[in-house]
């Protein structure tokens, strides 16, 4: 039988056999249940595994199944998520927990994809974890690990098109397939780094990108990839999340609501009411349009 031929067996094999020995055990790989993979999908964007534990465990005690977290308010959906950040997550992972009561639960990646808030990612993933169908969810961190096996690119920032055919030609071709887009993140996450470690990874010998950093010629950039544009105003040190974060979190503490006029110096101590009051005004306006806050007796309150 030719190299070639035997090429996938061996990198999937190879990938599988680490992943038994070095794999990370995680709540949400221990299930098959929708609804919780996809609390772990949603919570997990922008979040670390670490602090996804904790508040993972935590709102399936509060929001077990669809059912329930389909009834859930905003008020009570944003106190569940408080400490985990992004809380718009919050309210659209209800939303969808709704559109399945209504529809019920979809049985096909394509059935997934048409409800609003599941996107080409998430779809893929639940059908790989939860369906066990045999396609790859490429996010941020296997992204760069394909890049570098398929392309010898140290430092992808794109997807390419022939990622998805050829992943599952040479990882999902095994029967343990559905381990494998778990295997690669935990690749990611442990050993092809930024700073990747080639010698210890189960496929730096198909690796194309292997031989460049085991040469020690790569330079390693201070990001790898462009961050995020972030809205900010003037010369805050932080962006404007961080603060519309804090409003939510002081609004949240009081159930009678908050005087909107107190708030300027209690989320920056730098606050100028001449000069930052707009700032303020624009993001208490922004958060209420996003259905977190609503405005009631000259109080913020969260919304119902």
């Amino acid at each position: 039988m030719s190299r070639s031929t035997n090429r996938p067996k061996r990198a999937g094999a190879s990938l599988l056999r680490w992943f038994q020995t070095h794999g990370r055990t995680l709540p949400w790989r221990s299930t098959r249940d929708p609804y919780r993979i996809l609390v772990s999908e949603i919570m997990l964007q922008q979040t670390q595994v670490s602090r996804v534990l904790f508040f993972y465990s935590r709102w399936l005690k509060r929001f077990p199944n669809w059912s329930t977290l389909a009834r859930a308010n905003n008020a009570q959906v944003i106190r569940a998520w408080a400490g985990l950040g992004y809380n718009r997550r919050a309210l659209m992972l209800r939303d969808i927990a709704r559109q399945v009561v209504e529809r019920g639960v979809p049985n096909t990646r394509e059935e997934w994809q048409k409800l609003k808030g599941i996107g080409p990612y998430t779809s893929a993933a639940l059908a790989a974890f939860s369906l066990h169908e045999q396609v790859m969810p490429i996010d941020t961190n296997i992204r760069r690990v394909l890049g570098r096996f398929f392309d010898g690119t140290p430092f992808s920032v794109t997807d390419r098109s022939s990622w998805g055919k050829k992943s599952a030609e040479i990882f999902l071709n095994t029967t343990r397939y559905f381990d494998a887009p778990q295997a690669l993140f935990d690749l990611a996450t442990l050993v092809c780094k930024k700073t990747p470690d080639c010698r210890s990874c189960p496929l730096s010998s198909q690796c194309k990108a292997a031989p460049k950093f085991l040469s020690g010629r790569v330079r390693i950039p201070r990001a790898a990839s462009p961050k995020p544009h972030e809205r900010r105003h003037r010369d805050k040190p932080h962006p404007d999340r961080i603060y519309r974060g804090r409003i939510l979190a002081l609004v949240r503490r009081v159930p009678r609501g908050l005087d909107p006029k107190t708030l300027g110096l209690k989320i920056d101590p730098a606050f100028q009411s001449k000069l930052d009051q707009p700032w303020l005004t624009r993001m208490i306006d922004r958060l209420i349009a996003d259905g977190m806050l609503e405005y009631k007796n000259y109080r913020l309150t969260l919304a119902k």
